[in-house]
């Protein structure tokens, strides 16, 4: 196999401007000079799929609403398979996620689950620093060396058997705004993949462990061929095996749940699964249906996975996937310890089990969680229900779900709690965002960038549908947001908590983006072009 450095490194490099500090390792010249020809062969087509994106919800605002693609429909009908899984993926029962600081990877590959996803995207503030030291981090983990030593004096080192790596890249949306090719910042997707895998393929490669990686916020198939594309490159360029790349797409955008079988296909060479990234599908639910007034979602606190659209989004991942021979992946567990309050612990981690014992119900073939206290809870679920590696044998051939099935907005209300809620979350997240924390615990759930962007897009949905109550009878208007976050500070004292001195920019930035009348895309947007 050849090794990346003299793989990448035989042809001259294009322009390239790096802003921010230099990394010997991780920014090498043979890793510029890669990342540089990444974004010149697949930055037009990425520019392209974006604005693709911007038409699509452009019809969608006009009253379109999401379907079932009719030019790909044989591809739906069709009686194929994915690639084979290989082995050391077969039992993915549980697994954790969180950002790539050292501390945190050390003590997800110790925790017992089967999978850790480090992850670049919502659980990750995107500063300079995270990002490199992120890089830094892995490449240490990969090679068995990673070590940690806190302020106490505790010192952390992997175990002989780690969970199995995997990396999760920023979304196709974003920039990396500190390196610069030919005049153009790269994209940031380009950026983590590719530096992630010129630095770790071939460790990876020879102990038969990846690279795999996760796959965010894709809105169609077009967008999984140009990341075909892209990891077929790399596979040529560092001298992999043709698919030995592997893949996980989370299924988090409304529109491709309408192109599952689609996505599957256009990866069919490497894909191993689909996961139900629920928290950012509920997002994108409201974010691609805002404009119309028969889709309004009640308080997140009343949209779980039993309301029948959320049910038929994941049965039909179910389905999907296992005609296909991929895995079916549930849903995050977002709840933490509650140490202080043990009657509220139990009634946390009961809910928790309830909601792992309906994945592995359903078919499910594993799950996620946020904290490692919760492995034992969800491993006994599916350990009880799923007693083989994986369910690939259900084939849900009893479900049949339909545009409308996907369509159908829950029953509920919006109380003046939920509301303020809502407020209080965002303001808090997005404090600490801004001030390089991405994975923040908020009221006992660890709260990611996901679950920021269901708050504040509902709370800009509401009040710019217009004409919605309270469950008192009160009006839910422009008035009541002005008063309650103009009484924040009433009700959060920011002192001591993550990103305090950012709170009352954070307060500002979520008055503005809710007064608006457009739907900021993400809040990752413009809270990105005030990070160092």
């Amino acid at each position: 196999m050849a090794s990346p450095v003299s793989a990448v490194a035989k042809t001259p490099s294009p322009a390239v401007e790096l802003i921010g500090a230099r990394h010997a390792e991780v920014l090498s010249p043979a890793a510029l000079d890669f990342l540089a020809k990444l974004h010149q062969q697949f930055e037009k087509q990425r520019q392209d799929l974006l604005a693709a994106r911007r038409m699509r919800q452009a019809r969608f605002d006009a009253g379109e609403k999401p379907d079932f693609l009719v030019p790909t429909a044989a591809i739906r009908a069709a009686d194929w398979k994915v690639a084979p899984i290989p082995a050391v993926l077969a039992d993915r029962r549980v697994e954790i996620t969180g950002p790539v600081d050292r501390k945190m990877i050390i003590n997800a590959l110790n925790s017992g689950a089967c999978v850790f996803m480090a992850d670049f995207e919502d659980s990750t503030s995107p500063t300079w620093d995270n990002l490199i030291d992120g890089q830094a981090n892995l490449i240490d983990a990969v090679a068995g060396r990673i070590d940690y030593q806190s302020a106490d004096g505790r010192q952390y080192r992997l175990n002989p058997d780690p969970a199995v790596l995997m990396v999760r890249p920023r979304g196709w949306h974003l920039d990396e705004k500190h390196l610069r090719v030919d005049g153009q910042a790269i994209s940031a997707s380009l950026f983590d993949f590719g530096l992630f895998v010129l630095h770790n393929a071939g460790v990876l490669a020879q102990q038969q462990r990846g690279p795999f990686l996760y796959l965010p916020k894709l809105q169609g198939h077009a967008e999984a061929a140009l990341w075909e594309s892209v990891l077929a490159h790399a596979e040529n360029v560092l001298g992999l095996v043709p698919g030995s790349i592997k893949v996980t797409v989370l299924i988090e955008t409304l529109p491709a749940a309408f192109e599952m079988d689609e996505i599957l296909w256009e990866l069919r060479q490497r894909i191993v699964g689909l996961n139900c990234g629920r928290w950012d599908y509920i997002f994108s639910c409201i974010k691609t249906l805002r404009g119309h007034r028969d889709f309004v979602l009640p308080e997140r606190g009343q949209v779980g996975m039993t309301v029948p659209f959320l049910k038929a989004y994941s049965e039909l991942l179910i389905q999907t996937c296992h005609r296909r021979g991929a895995f079916a992946m549930g849903g995050m567990a977002a709840q933490i310890p509650i140490n202080t309050d043990a009657e509220a612990n139990a009634t946390a981690l009961a809910r928790v089990r309830a909601d792992k014992q309906r994945e592995a119900e359903a078919g499910h073939d594993g799950t996620w969680v946020a904290h490692p206290a919760l492995i034992p809870v969800a491993r006994a679920e599916f350990d009880r229900i799923m007693p083989r590696a994986n369910q690939l044998d259900r084939l849900r051939e009893d479900v049949r779900v339909t545009a409308a099935d996907l369509l159908a907005p829950p029953a509920g209300g919006i109380t003046r709690a939920g509301f303020i809620n809502n407020i209080d979350v965002c303001v808090r997240y997005l404090a600490a965002w801004l001030d390089g924390l991405g994975c923040v615990p908020i009221h006992h759930l660890m709260e990611d960038a996901a679950t920021a962007e269901i708050s504040r897009a509902q709370l800009w949905q509401w009040l710019h549908v217009g004409g919605l109550q309270f469950d008192d009878g009160t009006p839910l208007d422009f008035a009541a947001f002005d008063a309650a976050i103009a009484s924040i500070r009433d009700r959060v004292d920011p002192a001591g908590l993550p990103g305090e001195q950012m709170f009352d920019e954070a307060t500002r930035l979520l008055s503005a983006w809710t007064h608006a009348d457009e739907l900021v895309e993400f809040l990752t947007l413009p809270c990105y072009e005030r990070l160092a």
